[in-house]
């Protein structure tokens, strides 16, 4: 595939990061479109696509190329990247300017997934856990994604490709108490880390969700202590 000069999917891009890849400087960018309608989203001007501008390559390759020297890579955002049928090529474009890449995923596409892993075109992936898994379609809003996710989790932890899982937690979706089971299925299929996420209720998909108040800090500090006994975890965010 040939981009040409104009991307079709890159709606954004943050020049440095210092909290999206850990332990790294990072640039981010962030593609448009997803596939899921999850109402806690804190991105949906790019779940939605609407009136979201385009960044041509030029301005892109301008961009990290001014910050060679500074950043460690480029975290790959969205929207969900796996949807876009250019994900391949941006990836392909990062890896000639020699950067690091983390992908970030709802890890509902694992031939996607699983063929950039096997290429060896991810340095880390953070893979979403959106909900319980037998709830993911009264949280994600749309049908049969719970089967794609645990097949990426799989493929994921298959690859050897250093990476983490997350959840954000969200009163009325998500339970502080079921994140154990989650933990307990992560840990039996060799995860490597968990990361319980505090719900931000700033620009959300749902706008109802603003008014909601997070959980209060101690109880996602106790259930990452509860996880920890199947894989380590740990609570972050603003809490």
């Amino acid at each position: 595939m040939a981009l040409g000069t104009e991307l079709r999917s890159i709606a954004g891009l943050l020049p440095v990061s210092m909290v999206d890849w850990e332990g790294k400087l990072a640039t981010l960018l962030f593609l448009r479109g997803c596939n899921m309608r999850c109402p806690y989203c804190h991105n949906p001007e790019l779940v939605l696509s609407a009136g979201i501008g385009r960044l041509s390559w030029a301005e892109v390759g301008g961009q990290l190329r001014e910050k060679k020297g500074w950043i460690d890579g480029v975290v790959i955002t969205g929207g969900e990247p796996t949807i876009d049928p250019e994900l391949e090529e941006i990836v392909a474009r990062v890896r000639s300017e020699g950067l690091g890449i983390k992908l970030d995923t709802n890890g509902t596409r694992p031939a996607v997934l699983r063929k950039l892993l096997s290429e060896g075109a991810l340095d880390y992936v953070a893979l979403d856990i959106k909900a319980p898994f037998d709830r993911y379609e009264a949280v994600a809003r749309v049908a049969d994604m719970a089967g794609p996710v645990r097949e990426s989790i799989a493929a994921l932890v298959e690859s050897g490709v250093e990476h983490e899982f997350r959840t954000t937690v969200v009163p009325g979706f998500f339970e502080p108490n079921e994140l154990i089971d989650v933990a307990k299925e992560l840990g039996e299929a060799g995860g490597s880390r968990y990361f319980i996420q505090q719900f931000n209720p700033g620009t959300v998909l749902d706008e109802a969700l603003s008014a909601v108040r997070p959980f209060p800090s101690g109880l996602l500090e106790a259930a990452a202590e509860s996880c920890s006994e199947f894989l380590p975890t740990k609570a972050r965010g603003k809490l």
